[in-house]
């Protein structure tokens, strides 16, 4: 019988021992490295690009650089340390070199780096107008430099249908209520929102003169598997093409799917791209599990949608109300619903019975409901660090 573990943030894995003649797809995404290899790999990838210029040729004695962090990528201490080592050997003062980073809520600042706040006033400064006409505004910082040195996280996001938002200077750096016009945009449209974003996306780094880009690939566990570094659409390809390793296919559609999410403290957010990575390798009428430390429940929007409400008019309340939280819910339970059709969500989590079965979801209250689940199934997938992946069937 093959033994297998999935990590999903408890003390101890999940051990499946599933039975023999199961067809048993174990999904994984690719290794990587920590510490000094991890400096090592990024300080190769700036000096030897596989296209462009390498970094210290973007910069002059006297610059001064921004080096603008995109959320929290893998590794990003070593990866910061490293550019700011390259642009000090380029003949950068030390004091002429800063690091913003732009992270979600209120969350703090990588060390050694400043954290942007959207909210204040005087953070951004106009920079352009986009093809509508409306005005985009970025963080001044920005600006303001001689050189921008774009260093984001290059990921896929399942409930989007392919490549994650994250780690891009868009709208990660513009003003709080581009944020909120997003996710308006994408409550109301889904994926067909992505298109404006793609579009005042490349007028912000075009504007902004964005001529070096550092994009990472994470490994398992928090390592980084991969740093490309080059002019901006460049490193966009070839990121991809490292990101391979956590686009896993199988031949056939599974009955099972065991989505594990290791991420302390995961989020909805989290859940969602967890079901529709699982959703891809999983036959429609089949089950999705997803294992994890989720300790809050979707909100109100989503409530009322496992209750029967119509979603578009769900939606539409809640992007009228303008209320952020009610959007942000808007948007999850939009994608969510694409992702799971008709198949059945089976949680373990840190949310008791009672919230799991207010939302029509099976609750399994041990690892063992979760192997039952298994040992019933003829074909099972294991989805190693499932909120990343982008797998596909057939």
């Amino acid at each position: 019988m093959p033994h297998v573990a999935l990590d999903y943030g408890a003390a101890d894995p999940l051990a499946l021992d599933l039975v023999e003649g199961t067809i048993v797809e174990d999904l994984r995404g690719p290794e990587g490295v920590v510490g000094e290899a991890a400096i090592d790999l990024v300080r190769r990838a700036l000096a030897q690009p596989g296209h462009g210029p390498p970094l210290g040729a973007h910069v002059v004695p006297g610059d001064r650089v921004v080096v603008a962090l995109s959320g929290e990528p893998a590794q990003a201490g070593q990866v910061t340390g490293a550019i700011v080592e390259r642009l000090r050997d380029a003949g950068v003062a030390g004091e002429e070199v800063s690091v913003l980073q732009a992270v979600p809520g209120d969350q703090a600042a990588s060390p050694g780096a400043e954290r942007f706040d959207p909210t204040a006033a005087t953070a951004t400064s106009y920079l352009a107008a986009d093809e509508a006409g409306r005005p985009l505004y970025v963080a001044r910082r920005l600006v303001d430099a001689d050189v921008v040195v774009a260093v984001g996280g290059w990921g896929w996001n399942a409930a989007l249908g392919g490549r994650s938002l994250e780690g891009e200077l868009w709208p990660a750096f513009g003003q709080v209520d581009c944020r909120r016009e997003l996710a308006r945009s994408l409550a109301r449209r889904g994926r067909l929102a992505l298109a404006d974003w793609r579009t005042s996306l490349q007028e912000i780094t075009w504007q902004l003169g964005v001529c070096a880009s550092l994009r990472l690939v994470a490994g398992r566990a928090g390592t980084l598997h991969a740093a490309v570094f080059g002019l901006p659409d460049e490193a966009c390809r070839l990121a991809r093409e490292a990101a391979r390793g956590w686009c896993p296919r199988i031949d056939d559609p599974v009955d099972l799917a065991i989505a594990a999410v290791p991420r302390p403290g995961p989020s909805c957010d989290d859940l969602v791209r967890a079901v529709a990575a699982a959703a891809r390798v999983t036959r429609p009428g089949g089950t999705i599990c997803v294992a994890s430390r989720l300790a809050t429940p979707p909100g109100l929007i989503f409530l009322r949608w496992r209750q029967g409400a119509p979603l578009e008019r769900l939606v539409h309340e809640a992007v009228a109300a303008r209320d952020e939280a009610l959007v942000a819910d808007a948007v999850l339970t939009r994608l969510f619903a694409r992702a799971l059709g008709e198949r059945r969500l089976v949680l373990l989590s840190d949310l008791d019975e009672a919230a799991v079965e207010e939302f029509g979801f099976g609750h399994a209250d041990s690892p063992e409901v979760i192997e039952r689940l298994a040992h019933g199934a003829d074909s099972v997938a294991l989805l190693h660090d499932a909120d990343r992946m982008l797998p596909r069937a057939g």
